[in-house]
């Protein structure tokens, strides 16, 4: 994925395969290894969403069932977009 992705909340987004998360106190490490890029994600909650992103058929969803409220939707889907243009999520091919 390049610079110019375009996250799209009504797609199924996984982790990126070549991706690692390490817990950490504040939420967890985010490492590519592909792009050697080091990221960080500073809520627990924020952690549980990229997560579970696989496991729902949206990234819209995966907001839902971790809990994230209406006023916390605008910074997690620019976390999530952030997280996407740096090539650490990946759109999920569905069956």
């Amino acid at each position: 994925m390049s610079a110019d992705v375009d996250f799209d909340a009504d797609l199924p987004w996984q982790r990126a395969r070549s991706v690692a998360l390490r817990p950490e106190p504040f939420g967890a490490l985010v490492y590519s290894f592909s792009t050697r890029k080091l990221s960080f994600l500073k809520s627990k909650q924020l952690v549980a969403v990229v997560e579970s992103l696989a496991d729902h058929p949206t990234a819209a969803e995966t907001l839902t069932a971790c809990g994230v409220t209406d006023a916390q939707r605008p910074a997690y889907l620019k976390a999530l977009a952030d997280l996407a243009r740096s090539a650490m999520l990946e759109v999920r091919e569905t069956a």
